[in-house]
């Protein structure tokens, strides 16, 4: 029994160290809630915890952790967002060059000195050439706008 305990010690701290190893390489907190589940079950093992208890453990553990720490670590480690320069559009206004027609997919404005493909925001809404619009969103590589 007490080999049978070893051999498993030695399973969960392989598991542990590749889940360790796992968590270094990959950006964003992946598995350090399983590496930790992991330790349990390996402090189980060497307790000679039988097998069933030790998965118990691991399970028991990654899925704590995971539920206590998630929210922090969303909000203050990987919810950061770096706004990119097409994001910065967003709220300006740009002035129609071309007319702006969804039914016939046309459309273009001109903001910051650069040509976009503009829709509106309002399917059947044609917004003619030399009206002042606001971006509302980016939709692939158009914007969507409203008239002003």
């Amino acid at each position: 029994m007490v080999s049978g305990s070893l051999n498993m010690a030695v399973v969960w701290l392989v598991a542990m160290v590749v889940l360790l190893v796992i968590e270094a390489i990959v950006p964003g907190l992946i598995s350090i809630w399983f590496a930790l589940g992991a330790l349990g079950a390996l402090i189980s093992a060497l307790f000679h915890a039988p097998v069933w208890l030790q998965i118990v453990w691991f399970m028991a553990i990654s899925v704590l952790t995971l539920a206590l720490t998630r929210p922090f670590v969303r909000k203050y480690v990987n919810g950061r967002v770096t706004p990119t320069n097409a994001d910065m559009v967003i709220g300006r206004e740009a002035v129609v060059t071309e007319a702006i027609d969804n039914l016939h997919a046309g459309g273009a404005v001109m903001l910051g000195g650069k040509t976009w493909t503009a829709r509106a925001a309002a399917e059947d809404q044609l917004i003619p050439s030399g009206e002042t619009v606001r971006v509302l969103r980016i939709e692939g590589v158009k914007l969507i706008v409203e008239k002003k």
